[in-house]
Parts: C-alpha cells; sequence; structure tokens
C-alpha cells in the first residue's frame, strides 16, 4: 500500500501495479499530485511548480520509468535556451550548451571572464574526484570571481540544490550548474505527469481511495506494521509493504508515531528543515506574453554587498503557464519566491496577522517582479497568491515546507527502523526538483520488486 498521491506516490505506486502487484493508494484530498497539482482559481488553472523540467531525454529518468509503464509518457519539448537569469543591473545571461553562453557570460562578467569560464567548464570533470567534491563547497571553488558572477551562481543554486554557493556542496551544483543539462517543458505541465500516472496505475488494476486521511500505522503483536488506520475508524492490512508519501518528519511524527521512533532519527529530523514557498499567480494580458521568453526567468533583484546571501529577499522565479483558453486574451503565469515557513506560522491562529503578511509579502515580490520584467507594465494582474500556510491546509505537510530538506542528502543516511516501511518523496529524495522525486520512488519501487 502506498500512503500520499504525490509525485513520489503516485510513481512508486503505478510502477508497481504495472509488475502485478496488488496496489491500494489512499490519498486525504479529493485528487492526487499533492504539490505539483494545479491551483485552480477564478476560471484560470495555474503551476504551482517552477517549470523547469529535467529527467525528460532518452535513457533519462522518465524514459526508465514509462518504459514499465502500460501507458505512454506526456508530450515534451526542450527549452533552449534552459532558462535565463536576470542580474539587478539589467544584464542577463541565458543559460543553454550552446558556445553563446561562455560567451555571455564573458560580456556580462568582464571583471572575471577568464575565471568565471573557468568554472563553468570544470564543472564536467566533477565525476573524476566526487569524493573531494563532496567535502567542499562551491564558494571553495571560486578563485578569482568577482562578487557579481558569485550572484549569478547563488540566485540558481537554491532553485536547484535547495543552498546558495557558500553552503551548497560542489558534486550537488556540478550536476545543477552543468549548461548541457537539459531542460523541458511539459504540454499540460506537471498536472499533465500527474493524470498519466494515475491513468497507468488505475490502468495495471490499481485501487485508489480519495479523501482517505491516513491516520497511523497499525502495528501488530510483534510491534512492527502491518498496515495503515484511517481517519474514519477503518483497518486495513498490508500485504507485502507500506510506502509512505509523506514528509519526513510527518511519517515519523504522524505514521510511526514518536514513541516509535528510534531516538537517533528524533535527533536528525530536528537539524532538517526545508524552504517554503511564496507563489504569486497571474493573468497577463496576450498581448504582453507573446513579447515573454517561452523558458522560465530567474530573477536577482539585489547584489546584497557584504552580507550572506539570503534567496528570501534577493530573487523570484517567473514560468509562463498555458493560455486560458484558445480564445482568452490572457495567459496564466506564476512568480514564485523562497520564504521561511516557519514565519507563517507564528500568528497560525490570527486570520488577520497571516493577511497582513500576505500583502507585504505580495508587495515586496510585486516591486521586485516590476523592476526585473518592465516589458509587463500593466499588462499583468494578480489573481491569488499561496503561502506555506496554503500548502500545509492542502496537504498537511509540516509548516507547508515543499521542494526537499537540507542537507539534500540527509534522508539517505536514515537507519529506518522498519524493514517493510519504504519512504518516497521529496523529503526522501537526494536531489531537488520533481525528476529527484520521481528517481526516488523508481528506485524504491525496484528494491521492492527485487
Amino acid at each position: 500500500m502506498v500512503v500520499g498521491g504525490g509525485i513520489g506516490g503516485l510513481t512508486a505506486a503505478a510502477l508497481l501495479a504495472a509488475r502485478g502487484f496488488k496496489v491500494g493508494l489512499f490519498e486525504r484530498q479529493s485528487s492526487v499530485g499533492g504539490c505539483a497539482a494545479n491551483v485552480s482559481h477564478l476560471g484560470y488553472q495555474f503551476e504551482p511548480t517552477y517549470g523547469l523540467y529535467t529527467g525528460w531525454e532518452s535513457g533519462g529518468t522518465f524514459d526508465r520509468i514509462f518504459s514499465g509503464l502500460p501507458v505512454g509518457p506526456p508530450a515534451v519539448e526542450q527549452l533552449s535556451p534552459s532558462y535565463t537569469v536576470r542580474l539587478p543591473d539589467g544584464l542577463a545571461v541565458s543559460v543553454s550548451d550552446s558556445a553563446d553562453f561562455y560567451q555571455q557570460l564573458r560580456l556580462v562578467f568582464p571583471e572575471c571572464a577568464t575565471a568565471a569560464v573557468h568554472f563553468y567548464e570544470q564543472l564536467a570533470a566533477v565525476t573524476s574526484d566526487e569524493h573531494n567534491a563532496a567535502r567542499v563547497t562551491v564558494a571553495a571553488r571560486l578563485h578569482d570571481c568577482s562578487h557579481r558572477f558569485r550572484r549569478f551562481l547563488d540566485v540558481q543554486l537554491p532553485v536547484f540544490t535547495g543552498a546558495p554557493t557558500d553552503a551548497c556542496p560542489y558534486d550537488q551544483a556540478a550536476l545543477a550548474l552543468d549548461p548541457h543539462r537539459r531542460f523541458w517543458n511539459i504540454r499540460g505541465g506537471a498536472q499533465s505527469l500527474v493524470d498519466t500516472l494515475a491513468a497507468s496505475f488505475k490502468a495495471s488494476g490499481g485501487t485508489l481511495r480519495l479523501n482517505s486521511p491516513v491516520l497511523r500505522l497499525a502495528y501488530g503483536t510483534n510491534d512492527l506494521p502491518v498496515g495503515i488506520d484511517l481517519l474514519n475508524g477503518e483497518r486495513v492490512t498490508a500485504t507485502r509493504v507500506i510506502v509512505s508519501n509523506l514528509t519526513l518528519w510527518d511519517t515519523y511524527g504522524k505514521l510511526v508515531g514518536m514513541t516509535r521512533t528510534p531516538p537517533a532519527i528524533s535527533s536528525a529530523l530536528r537539524k532538517l528543515h526545508g524552504w517554503g514557498a511564496y507563489l504569486v499567480f497571474l493573468a497577463i494580458d496576450r498581448s504582453v506574453s507573446s513579447q515573454l521568453p517561452s523558458h522560465p526567468i530567474l530573477a536577482l533583484s539585489d547584489w546584497q554587498e557584504s552580507e550572506a546571501y539570503d534567496p528570501e529577499s534577493a530573487q523570484f522565479l517567473f514560468s509562463a503557464g498555458p493560455t486560458v483558453e484558445a480564445e482568452s486574451e490572457k495567459q496564466t503565469a506564476t512568480l514564485s519566491a523562497f520564504t521561511n515557513a516557519q514565519d507563517w506560522f507564528s500568528f497560525h491562529e490570527d486570520h488577520t496577522a497571516h493577511e497582513t503578511e500576505d500583502q507585504s509579502m505580495l508587495e515586496a515580490v510585486w516591486s521586485r517582479l516590476h523592476a526585473a520584467m518592465p516589458e509587463l507594465g500593466e499588462g499583468v494582474e494578480v489573481i491569488e497568491t499561496a503561502t506555506p500556510q496554503s500548502f500545509y491546509e492542502s496537504t498537511r505537510r509540516k509548516l507547508g515546507m515543499v521542494g526537499g530538506v537540507l542537507p539534500a542528502t540527509a534522508a539517505s543516511s536514515f537507519n529506518h527502523p522498519f524493514a517493510n516501511l519504504f519512504l518516497v518523496g521529496d523529503t526522501a529524495a537526494t536531489r531537488y526538483g520533481i525528476e529527484g522525486t520521481a528517481e526516488s520512488a523508481y528506485a524504491i519501487a525496484q528494491t521492492i520488486a527485487a
């Protein structure tokens, strides 16, 4: 059985059902998809992800996943360039695998052109020295690089690894920043992937139970998990294994129970943290959106001189979505910003205080949006916002944190207490993003099937 119908749970459930396992998937909401599912508001459909999808190349993560499923993958197109980084001085770099990328580096960072190009050229060589690369941060490899170039890396790394240059291991940065890394557009966005995995699961005979909140694991006389107890009082027995798509914190705090969680894991969980997301869902006049690039825009709004890099106040990611209707004059887009999730729960019971904080955050990112993208002008309007409280209310994730944990490799070192309990999802993955989540589920399905 699988608890939670996010990308991780859906991937594991679809793969196991396709291999002949009898799989039940239990989801607390009325639909699957979790944090990747589209958000509907006032007739608009918004995509809550960054829109930066990887792993769709031949032989990649999703090629391996769909080769074992009875349905084909959603349609994708490679982005070229992958995305554009806009800087506070109005200059920009379009990240791609073309020779033009290195020429852009020389033009945008003339004060350290040779060092900037050398840094990117050396990323391809990290695999030959992976052990040492994991021991040092990116900052240690930025000799002779200017503050401007460091911030160019700082604005990218939190999106792909959760950490800036002074905290990100060099081996993780080598994968995240590799200009040859391919990014893709999924037609229909992440929702299309969600729908396809759900369809595959059902086609293979899987049982999907929506509106079925799981309260806790059910334990047998030997004190080992034998199934789950639902909030409605029903107990469901697992014939083989239990796969949790809840976060690490919620898997142990809710499913396993703190009294049964080993002290070492409890201690490790207290040391982990993750980012919250502040999203602004936008509608853009089609006359304006036609002038925008088809790839995401990652904007740095403040150089943050003489201080540690803080992504919450210095960056955002803008990703355009599909048009609302063929005859519509509007196109949707999502602005994604980092925020400290815990700050949104200091006034959890005070709705007025939350609204005040929401308005303050909106004004700040709105100003940054127009400074970085003046071409939007008056052709953009705010439809709705989403805060960590929004994510908590819809998914019950601890503090509404999304994207993964820091450090990203922490979950791989956990010595889980039960042989028949497996974890998937963004907090169980060793890499950020939907590909990392799906990849972790693929590995777990392989292990269970073996």
